[in-house]
């Protein structure tokens, strides 16, 4: 594709897409323009993003010939291989990501956001390596909503699970749209607890936009599109390759004011996306656990060194005030459970059981009950939301 001709076919139809926006054929090539400097190989960010401050646009960049580029300080092969794109000569690949992009951005509530646009958010344009372009599902006002991202563990605890909705929750009815990037464990709960609220919630992906990973979340997926957004950096039918993900972390903690890190263990993507926060001078807070937890040491290593203990999602709220002032009220810690009412055995059961996961025979030894009179004691502590199960054993309902 050559950006010295006319356009082909593909992005006349995308200008035929938006016949109200003006001067769309221009529009069109320029989408076209950015679409085929990003799919070319060996790009990334920090390069393109320079490339643009030097040349003003992608156009200009394309139509620049080797030797200016080489001007640039880009190398002979980074050099050649833009130039052969500008002149519509690139590699048969990229033609049909080229093709496969722009078929994709004909969809529904299909965008394609870059540096220079106005629904580029501000807060992700400070980052050092802000992505120059992004693809987004769904609707992309959300992005300039009050955003706290929720991380967390994959294999969390039963309480960790109930944190992450809890707070997500409280978070949203707060203002706050909650941000995470719709793995197993802490992230889906958060955007399950934000869309349980009624709120809005954007999923960042690892993935190409138009890829569901873990398929398992299909159904979470679509609703996400409803009641905020997906966005990712990478082009439709990118498949989940690991080192996508710690570069979309950058994404979740540039998008938000702060991060909140509910369970995490000492080397986990989500200690990634803290770390991140920090260098981009976000706000990063951390919900301490059980010493014995080896998902809460992360988050006890971020509150020693600097990341504020939380305890309510007021505490957030508080520390975030000066754009949501007068709705710390919202997010109030849930009362304790009055169990005065209960039999007495029931009540034995519930003392030993406590904030660390205790094991079925810790319970009967604890209490000295018949092992069958404690099954049922906890079944009925479980129902009525006193306790949760945990996969070795119960703890005591944390939220």
């Amino acid at each position: 594709m050559g950006f010295r001709e006319d356009q082909p076919q593909a992005v006349q139809q995308l200008s035929d897409q938006h016949p109200s926006k003006e001067n769309a054929k221009e529009n069109a090539q320029l989408t076209a323009a950015w679409l085929t400097l990003g799919l070319v190989r060996g790009m990334h960010s920090p390069l393109f993003n320079a490339l643009l401050d030097k040349l003003g646009s992608p156009i200009r960049i394309l139509q620049s010939d080797q030797p200016t580029l080489e001007g640039l300080g880009l190398n002979g092969g980074m050099a050649r291989s833009i130039a052969l794109a500008g002149k519509g000569e690139g590699n048969k690949e990229q033609q049909l990501l080229l093709h496969t992009c722009l078929s994709w951005l004909e969809g529904k509530n299909h965008f394609l956001v870059t540096r220079d646009s106005p629904n580029y958010p501000d807060l992700l344009a400070e980052i050092p390596d802000a992505p120059p372009l992004f693809y987004v599902k769904g609707d992309p006002a959300f992005l300039h909503q009050p955003q706290l991202a929720i991380v967390g563990s994959r294999n969390p605890t039963a309480g960790g699970r109930r944190n992450a909705r809890s707070f997500a929750r409280q978070l949203s009815n707060s203002g706050f749209s909650i941000t995470s990037g719709l793995a197993l464990g802490i992230d889906v709960e958060s955007h399950v607890g934000a869309m349980e609220a009624g709120g809005s919630t954007i999923a960042v992906l690892g993935t190409g936009i138009d890829k569901v990973y873990p398929a398992r979340h299909q159904v979470i997926f679509e609703q996400i599109v409803e009641q905020g957004a997906l966005v990712s950096e990478f082009s439709p039918g990118v498949p989940p390759l690991p080192a996508n993900f710690p570069r979309r972390n950058r994404i979740i903690s540039g998008l938000s004011l702060g991060v909140l890190v509910v369970e995490a263990s000492v080397k986990s993507g989500s200690m990634i996306t803290a770390k991140l926060a920090l260098e981009q001078g976000r706000e990063v807070f951390a919900i301490p656990g059980s010493i014995h937890n080896p998902v809460a040491r992360g988050c006890h290593m971020l509150i020693s060194n600097g990341a504020k203990l939380v305890q309510t999602a007021a505490d957030i709220v508080e520390e975030c005030g000066g754009l949501l002032a007068g709705l710390a009220e919202v997010a109030n810690p849930r009362q304790e459970i009055p169990h005065s009412e209960l039999p007495a055995e029931t009540k034995k059961v519930l003392k030993a059981i406590g904030y660390d996961v205790t094991s079925f025979d810790e319970i009967v030894v604890e209490t000295g009950i018949d092992s069958q009179l404690v099954n049922v004691a906890l079944v009925n502590l479980e129902l009525q939301g006193y306790i949760c199960r945990d996969k070795t054993g119960f703890v005591l309902a944390s939220a």
